[in-house]
């Protein structure tokens, strides 16, 4: 057998802590005899540390935003001194020449998510933004209507798909998000229209996280994100204890939600298990969230016990929501939701707290009971994550054996 070391391969990129664990799995190698020393450091030497936020990558986010912002804001500013013509030509030419870098850069830098493209891909997406309300303004649109941020938005998602750009994306959803809850916020006039988009938005989002589960670019995991933002965050809008109308919400409001619903359909078709129940995730949330909106509350100082009682059920199905949104990071290794379910869940418990529950506990006796049910969501978190880990362990290994 051919002890000598392998031949020098590209460098592979690896966080701190991946590095850290493979250089110390690596001398257990070795001492093992799996593999010889040569071999071992050839294995670490294979990798190079990159950092996902590194300095260089904060610097080129922030210049392309302020770029793209500033160009916008003269937008806004009407460039009085040149005509409108000359106005629409000169930002659509910056985007054009944007568009254009960002594309030579991503043909001539090779490494995956490189902050360079990123960057320009997003300064791209900003100044599409400059060129839709400069077109806005010359065909005499109003400029607060949220057409325009729909019109935005759509193209940022097609900008995205078309060169599987990750910025472009997260600009797309951010204002495709922005719109629908300015839409629906509009047509219903009332917290309805904001949980309609909200409880869309969750459903479309683990729908669409599924059915890119497995492919590159970092999509499946924006758009599981996005799902779990806009389905704790419909949950938090249908507990608030204001008077709650079911108005209508009109074709945009169903339209949108059926579409929602129909991707959720569509993934779910395709998947099986644990990844069955990640696809209709936020269709599971979004019938608890009518009900509670449906259920009627009344914003006054006078807390009842039908108030109370509905607190109560909020408080639950928002834990259970939370519960999963967690379980959904540990099972994609993805960490970043599950700190967003506990942050959701201690501003909630505390929204909840104050609004709700402070005319039945008040004073320093509200802070004790709210200290002991964040401690113990924390022990039930903790050790809920810590038997997810040994079954998914255990998975592993039957799965290995067989």
């Amino acid at each position: 057998m051919d002890t000598s070391a392998p031949a020098a391969a590209t460098e592979r990129p690896a966080s701190p802590a991946q590095l850290a664990w493979l250089t110390r799995e690596a001398a257990r190698w070795a001492a093992d005899g799996v593999v010889s020393t040569d071999q071992a450091a050839a294995i670490v030497g294979g990798y190079r540390v990159v950092r996902r936020w590194s300095l260089a990558a904060l610097g080129l986010w922030l210049g392309a935003g302020f770029v793209g912002v500033g160009v916008i804001w003269l937008v806004a500013a009407n460039l009085d001194r040149f005509p409108p013509l000359g106005r629409f030509l000169t930002v659509a030419l910056l985007w054009l020449a944007s568009v254009a870098a960002a594309e030579i850069a991503a043909r001539r830098i090779r490494t995956r998510r490189s902050p360079v493209v990123g960057g320009l891909r997003g300064l791209a997406v900003l100044l599409y933004g400059g060129v839709v309300l400069q077109a806005a303004q010359s065909l005499q649109v109003p400029a607060f209507d949220a057409t325009l941020i729909g019109v935005w938005a759509a193209g940022a998602l097609l900008y995205a798909y078309a060169v599987r750009g990750l910025a472009p994306l997260v600009v797309g959803i951010v204002l495709g998000s922005g719109w629908l809850v300015w839409t629906l916020g509009e047509r219903a006039a009332g917290p309805f229209g904001v949980l309609l988009a909200f409880g869309a938005l969750g459903a479309a989002g683990f729908a669409l996280a599924r059915l890119h589960h497995g492919q590159a670019g970092g999509f499946a995991a924006t758009w599981r994100l996005a799902g779990a933002v806009g389905a704790l965050a419909a949950l938090f809008v249908a507990a608030l204890p204001w008077n709650y109308e079911l108005t209508d919400a009109g074709w945009p409001g169903w339209t949108a939600i059926a579409l929602a619903v129909g991707l959720a359909a569509l993934a779910a078709a395709r998947a099986r298990g644990l990844d069955l129940l990640e696809a209709i995730a936020g269709v599971l949330v979004l019938v608890p969230a009518l009900a509670v909106g449906a259920w009627s509350s009344h914003a006054s100082s006078d807390i009842g016990a039908a108030d109370i009682t509905r607190a109560v059920v909020a408080v639950a199905v928002f834990v259970a929501a939370a519960a999963a949104v967690a379980a959904i990071g540990v099972l994609r290794d993805e960490p970043h939701l599950t700190w967003l379910a506990v942050l959701a869940l201690a501003v909630f418990t505390t929204v909840q707290a104050f609004a709700v529950f402070a005319e039945v506990i008040t004073g320093a006796w509200l802070f004790v009971a709210l200290g002991i049910v964040f401690a113990a969501t924390g022990w039930v978190a903790d050790r809920g994550r810590r038997e997810m880990a040994t079954a998914l362990d255990v998975i592993t290994a039957e799965g290995t054996d067989r």
